[in-house]
């Protein structure tokens, strides 16, 4: 086994490890069979660490097999994402193998592929809005068969049924088209954020239409925001709410109904319980 395989077994090993992966090793096959550096473009790459940007030279692709975010466009701060961050909202989506996914803002496709693998009997639809992103993302996913790419918003129109929802980009609610999309028992997890992008991943599960929704906080998160699904009201409201903390209390999604005295926080027709 070369250097560059060895990295990214032990990188893949690390990351099901860390999120304590109960799937039979799958999550850990699928990053362990994907190609990080593929999906950077060319080399050298610029790693954010907490000293700022490092430089990794194309030379050693095996150096980004660490639990770091790498630019895609430094200039507007888009990059592939925490692995770590990534593994553990893959591993609570519990992504089945005929499952029908759809993943809103698939960059340059790294996640993208992974969901592919973890769902090899099933389908994977990449929404990507960046046209040049979308562009790099269909070249990255043309060897993965049941994987596709569309170059548009995640946040408007129709879009198709699924079992799974995994969002990329920060939205002040659950918008009603992904809560439309999923399909009894279908799991949607996206960042809800205030200001400056910052927030916490949202797991909501779709439940019976008359009944509140299963929901509750994986971690906090920094996004970029996602055009389309951004309200300032609301923003405003969730910046209170994430500084009274107590963001782990939420347990339900409620949408159409009176809140309650104590819902954590209340949006625009939507509010979470605790």
């Amino acid at each position: 086994m070369n250097v560059l395989d060895a990295r990214r077994e032990f990188f893949a090993h690390l990351l099901a490890a860390q999120v304590q992966a109960g799937d039979g090793g799958r999550l850990e096959a699928a990053f362990r069979s994907t190609p990080r550096e593929k999906f950077l473009g060319p080399g050298p790459w610029r790693a954010f660490t907490a000293s700022g940007y490092i430089a990794i030279p194309a030379e050693h692709p095996e150096l980004v097999y660490q639990d770091i975010t790498v630019a895609l466009d430094a200039d507007r701060h888009i990059n592939n994402g925490q692995p770590s961050l990534h593994a553990l909202c893959l591993a609570a989506l519990t992504v089945q193998p005929g499952d029908r996914v759809l993943h809103i803002g698939a960059g340059t496709g790294y996640y993208t592929a992974i969901l592919a693998q973890l769902a090899p009997q099933g389908t994977v639809t990449g929404l990507e809005l960046d046209p040049e992103l979308a562009r790099r993302a269909a070249e990255n996913l043309a060897e993965y068969p049941n994987a596709r790419l569309e170059g548009r918003s995640g946040a408007e129109g129709e879009l198709p049924q699924s079992d799974v929802i995994y969002v990329n980009a920060g939205a002040t609610r659950p918008l009603e088209a992904w809560l439309r999309a999923l399909r009894p028992g279908g799991r949607l997890v996206f960042p809800l954020t205030g200001g400056h992008g910052t927030g916490a991943m949202l797991l909501v599960t779709r439940g019976p239409d008359d009944a509140p929704w299963p929901a509750h906080m994986l971690l906090p998160v920094a996004f970029i925001d996602c055009e389309g699904a951004r309200d300032p009201e609301e923003e405003k409201r969730l910046n209170a709410a994430f500084e009274r903390g107590q963001w782990r209390s939420v347990r339900t999604l409620h949408r159409g109904t009176e809140p309650a005295a104590d819902a954590w926080v209340v949006g625009n027709g939507w509010w979470l319980g605790r």
